[in-house]
């Protein structure tokens, strides 16, 4: 490649060379998430959290992230499935939900999961509601893995379709058969806020891992800033009636540990409406005029995800408050 080709190459991303891609800054979606899990923790107090938060917290990213990558091609028909990052993922995901279920079941037997053996893990599995669930979400999840690896292979024999229906269907199994399925509508409204939180994460950073250029953001970005605002909103209405509803009202929002916890995913959920709507105003507009540079897209995706891994920090912790 000579020096012109090179430079071309630069102006289509929209950097100036010489620069290293902050990409790299998508690793902190981890320990951000992490972080969420903690201080959902610290703000439950006294009030038992399980030990299998984190886990849980794990899960519900690697699962988003895999929802995000499934659907972006509905973005674009130019767009293909990623299936090495599919792959990947949806193994995390699944790993994360057998982690899940050892540590469901030593729990259920009062023991830690180094202490479980196979005859009480298979006991937990047969008998417990918690358990069969758990297992219909391994199944789901490493269908995912499988199919995605098949599709790796042989990509012009595989669809994108099946793992978004299979990741959607799985996603949802968990808070439909949760506590809100004892509420008139309260499955219904719990899978509306696990699959719009998903879709609202897992497709910014499906495209954070894999827009590479100012012209694919200046595409790609609008047509997912049409899609994130009712996702969010549609995550904030599910998730205050669902919240309160579990809560029992108002003032256990201050005087309990779920309800602190809920409050403060409520306020970060609140601040990313904000963020949104100025993305609108500022990021969009200039991204699809091509008039910002690919990085400095992404920086702002970037951040914009690292706060929604926190906030899922926060959700997923809250699953598991008593």
């Amino acid at each position: 490649m000579n020096r012109t080709d090179r430079t071309d190459r630069r102006r289509e991303r929209g950097t100036t060379g010489g620069g290293s891609s902050p990409r790299w800054l998508l690793a902190l979606v981890i320990p951000i998430a992490l972080a969420g899990a903690a201080v959902a923790w610290a703000l439950a107090a006294a009030e038992p959290v399980q030990a299998e938060a984190p886990v849980r917290v794990l899960a519900d990213c690697a699962g988003a992230t895999v929802l995000g990558l499934a659907a972006l091609p509905r973005l674009s028909d130019r767009l293909t499935p990623q299936w090495r990052p599919l792959t990947v993922l949806a193994a995390l995901w699944a790993a994360m939900e057998f982690a899940m279920l050892a540590l469901e079941a030593a729990e259920v037997q009062g023991i830690t999961a180094r202490q479980l053996s196979a005859a009480q893990f298979g006991d937990y599995l047969a008998h417990v509601s918690g358990g069969q669930i758990g297992i219909a979400l391994l199944i789901g999840s490493g269908t995912v893995a499988i199919y995605s690896a098949f599709g790796f292979r042989r990509p012009d024999r595989a669809t994108g379709d099946l793992v978004l229906v299979f990741t959607a269907v799985t996603l949802a199994l968990r808070p439909i058969t949760g506590h809100m399925s004892q509420q008139p509508l309260g499955s219904v409204l719990a899978a509306l806020h696990a699959l719009a939180a998903g879709a609202w994460f897992g497709l910014l950073l499906a495209l954070a891992l894999t827009v590479r250029t100012r012209g694919e953001w200046a595409v790609l970005l609008p047509r997912y800033s049409a899609w994130a605002m009712p996702l969010v909103v549609t995550v904030m209405v599910t998730g205050v009636i669902n919240g309160l509803v579990r809560a029992g009202g108002v003032s256990p929002l201050f005087t309990s540990g779920y309800g602190r916890i809920l409050l403060a995913k409520t306020v970060l959920l609140a601040v990313l409406l904000g963020l949104g709507w100025w993305w609108r105003r500022s990021w969009v507009p200039k991204a699809a005029d091509h008039r910002m540079t690919a990085d400095d897209s992404l920086r702002r995706a970037i951040a914009e995800v690292l706060v929604m891994a926190l906030v899922f920090g926060l959700a997923g912790t809250l699953a598991v408050t008593a």
